[in-house]
């Protein structure tokens, strides 16, 4: 029989719950990729999003598609068990559905639990296509958290015939500003971002309650997160637990059962390890005699975190003349909340704030991916040279670099500004200005070519 899920209809809000691992109809928040999903799926191709666990990805379709839509959840054990042992069920029964005036969206929760169901939907929507006009064919939905299983099994795609969606932890912008008192409003210009390419970001009706930088490097910014729940009314914070149980239920048993990973503890050792050096320039040789697993294994597994969408690359700078510069690129959690607990750190202000320079970068640099990823039409990048110059990172945008440097001080001055006005000598031909991110309270004119830009400006 159809699994049939009535929903609220809504154009964007989602709701989220207190728990890690659940949702309730508890308080409106918007998201940045809403507005832009919504559009999208009015168009008849198969959507696909990918995303972590626990991003809001079902939330976010949930409260996009009409109330009528038809919902199929694979992480329900019984659903998951009976398509996989008969994937052409899911034919026969979309052929059984009573005809439409209007366009049919159905959403498949956690598909890459069943595979097959990719040539399904493909066959179906060919067969669709063929005979009925493209304001009435149906809108596929499908939501995964993984591209291993799909990739291992060499799962369909549907190439042609599908647009691809990821969605993120949140972003600054989805979160209301954290405005420092007699901070003069009124120069934002109607924008929060500094940054040209951030610009024309929608500013939305609902964001997230403000958090605290502090907050924010410690426990991520997973939407479960971002509630401080002391400001819930409640003295109990139970996030330490949450995250440390993500890690423990989701990136260590998923892994394990998706994967055909035979040295498990080594394996254990390299996701600490590579939790602790998220940020850093790559190293397989040195992570590799840590963990007892060899270098080519090492770097399989790098590649199954970005495969789980747990983490990303940064790629070195390609365009620059220097012999010196290095290549190896650095890898990133996706979430520093995931990375702390995975890196079995204590989440504690005091043990993770006492060297903050590293983890404000990492901050920095996740936000950037996020932003630029939602943006689709730029590059990520940083510069270092074996003499030790470097930009921390670098946006490529229509041909025109933006180097950003990123400073825990509040006080910026030139000296943290060299390495920037280097690079800007040496490609003034593609950019003309740097910023620093920082935590001064305001905008800061360092030099005539460089900004210092409040990390909540951003």
């Amino acid at each position: 029989m159809f699994y049939f899920v009535l929903l609220k209809q809504s154009k964007v809000p989602l709701y989220f719950s207190r728990s890690l691992h659940h949702t309730h109809c508890m308080q409106l928040y918007d998201r940045l990729y809403a507005s832009s999903f919504s559009h999208k799926i009015s168009h008849p191709f198969v959507h696909i999003m990918f995303g972590a666990r626990q991003t809001g990805k079902s939330t976010l379709i949930r409260s996009i598609i009409p109330p009528e839509s038809l919902v199929f959840d694979f992480s329900n054990p019984s659903q998951r068990l009976q398509f996989a042992a008969n994937p052409g069920r899911f034919i026969d029964m979309y052929r059984a559905l009573p005809s439409s005036e209007s366009p049919r969206f159905i959403f498949l929760d956690e598909v890459q639990s069943v595979p097959e169901l990719f040539d399904a939907v493909q066959f179906l929507y060919d067969e669709e296509k063929r005979s009925a006009p493209d304001e009435r064919r149906t809108r596929f939905i499908l939501c995964g958290s993984s591209a291993r299983r799909l990739r291992r099994t060499g799962t369909n795609l549907l190439p042609g015939r599908s647009i691809l969606h990821h969605l993120y932890p949140l972003t600054s912008i989805e979160y209301q500003p954290f405005i420092p008192p007699g901070f003069p409003v009124e120069t934002l210009y109607g924008s929060r971002s500094l940054v040209p390419i951030f610009k024309d970001e929608p500013r939305l009706v609902s964001p997230f309650p403000k958090r605290t930088l502090e907050d924010r490097m410690i426990y991520g910014e997973l939407p479960a997160m971002a509630i401080p729940y002391a400001e819930r009314g409640t003295n109990a914070d139970p996030r330490r637990e949450l995250l440390r149980s993500y890690v423990a239920a989701y990136i260590e048993e998923e892994l394990h059962r998706e994967t055909q990973i035979r040295e498990w503890g080594p394996f254990l050792r390299f996701l600490s390890l590579a939790a602790y050096e998220s940020g850093g320039i790559m190293n397989f040789a040195g992570i590799a005699k840590e963990s007892g697993l060899s270098a080519p294994t090492v770097k399989a597994h790098y590649q199954l975190l970005e495969d789980m969408f747990l983490g990303f690359m940064v790629p070195a700078f390609s365009g620059s003349s220097r012999k010196t510069a290095l290549s190896t690129p650095r890898f990133f959690f996706i979430d520093l909340g995931l990375r702390n607990a995975a890196a079995g750190l204590s989440l504690t202000p005091d043990t993770l704030l006492a060297n903050p320079g590293p983890l404000f970068e990492q901050w920095v640099g996740i936000e950037l991916y996020k932003r630029l990823s939602y943006l689709g039409d730029s590059q990520l990048s940083y510069f270092r040279t074996a003499g030790g110059a470097e930009v921390d990172f670098i946006i490529e945008q229509s041909g025109i670099l933006y180097p950003i440097e990123v400073k825990w001080t509040e006080n910026p001055t030139t000296k943290d500004a060299r390495h920037l006005e280097s690079f800007l000598q040496d490609h003034r031909d593609r950019t003309s200005h740097g910023y620093i991110v920082c935590r001064a309270p305001y905008p800061l004119a360092v030099s005539n070519t460089v900004t210092a830009i409040p990390w909540w400006l951003l």
